[in-house]
């Protein structure tokens, strides 16, 4: 039966992946994308990975709009900022409207957030027998509380877990996502943010001496994930509410003193940086973000992705590709893009 998907961020990197896949896989469906200074170029972007897409005009802090978008839909996709509680709150209070105006046939919101919820917040050092997180029996209070995203995280699955008006749940936490976009937005906002601070100071840099590590996948198989779990949620066969914390991650564990350094060796050979490799970035870059930059951008964050490999999902194109394989060419889509972004929301 075809449904009405409210989508955020569907301009961003990763929907470029995930609208053709819910074009693939619910060909009937309706997805109505919010999005910001919708022009005729930008529509027919969209429109092209997803035929049946309609423009919502409006941005993350037009709350009446989400919440009504959010009070119809049968579906709310969110891959917008998964630090943005504002428009997170009114994604929860429409679907609490959209819940009680139904009884027995709740809403679903797939939620995507991030692994900055594990981390050891360790300011870009070495540590011996970092801890590795399943994505079974995992629960958001067992994480350090100051950790990134937990503030929209927790209402979530709250939202979910109520006895009066539940909605249905889920939440995909990516590790450090790579690889070339299709949508709208080419590149990653790490790689943007990372080649910003370069081009300002003249080398490629980390918080710390870069020894802090995660988990990477490439946007193609994250997309395949979401389309996965969004598949058995309609199926009535996914994992939910306080069960329904998904870690979208392979094994492949990269530092950021890797691929930093590698960025800076490109960099240099192009003219753009000044020094080739990668070292420690000064006080007045990283001070300004304070914990919240250096939990996320200077912690380990090591997960297992056990949920999705008990569903059988796999990861063709990280393994027939890595980061430090394909960043010359995030790098260049980066650079023809040009977009400056020097904070982190």
């Amino acid at each position: 039966m075809p449904q009405t998907i409210f989508y955020l961020g569907a301009t961003g990197y990763l929907s470029g992946d995930v609208l053709p896949l819910l074009a693939r896989d619910f060909p009937e469906d309706t997805v109505r994308a919010l999005v910001r200074n919708p022009t005729p170029a930008r529509v027919a972007q969209l429109q092209a990975l997803h035929p049946r897409l309609v423009v919502v005009p409006g941005d993350l802090n037009d709350a009446p709009v989400i919440v009504e978008e959010a009070a119809t839909a049968d579906i709310v996709i969110n891959s917008a900022s998964s630090d943005h509680w504002p428009s997170v709150r009114a994604t929860l209070e429409g679907l609490e409207k959209n819940a009680a105006a139904r009884p027995g046939s709740p809403p679903l919101y797939l939620h995507v957030s991030g692994c900055g919820i594990i981390s050891d917040n360790i300011h870009g050092e070495k540590v011996e027998n970092p801890k590795f997180w399943s994505d079974i029996g995992l629960s958001l209070e067992d994480c350090e509380p100051t950790n990134t995203h937990l503030e929209s995280d927790k209402p979530i699955v709250a939202a979910g877990t109520r006895k009066e008006n539940p909605i249905r749940s889920i939440i995909v936490y990516p590790g450090q996502i790579y690889g070339v976009g299709n949508g709208v937005q080419k590149t990653t906002l790490w790689l943007r943010i990372f080649m910003d601070y370069a081009k300002r100071l003249g080398y490629a840099g980390t918080w710390g001496r870069g020894f802090n590590a995660q988990n990477t996948i490439h946007v193609k198989d994250l997309a395949e994930a979401i389309a996965m779990v969004l598949r058995a949620a309609r199926d009535g066969t996914a994992d939910e509410g306080a069960d329904g914390l998904y870690f979208g991650v392979t094994p492949t564990i990269l530092s950021y003193g890797e691929w930093t350094r590698g960025m800076g060796d490109y960099l240099y050979s192009k003219g753009i940086a000044k020094e080739p490799g990668s070292k420690p970035m000064p006080e007045e870059i990283v001070e300004p973000l304070g914990h919240y930059g250096w939990s996320l951008l200077g912690g380990n964050m090591f997960a297992k992705g056990d949920r999705l490999a008990r569903m059988g999902w796999t990861h063709p194109e990280s393994d027939k590709v890595t980061l430090m394989e394909t960043l010359p060419a995030m790098i260049d889509a980066a650079l023809e893009d040009d977009k400056p972004y020097v904070h982190i929301s």
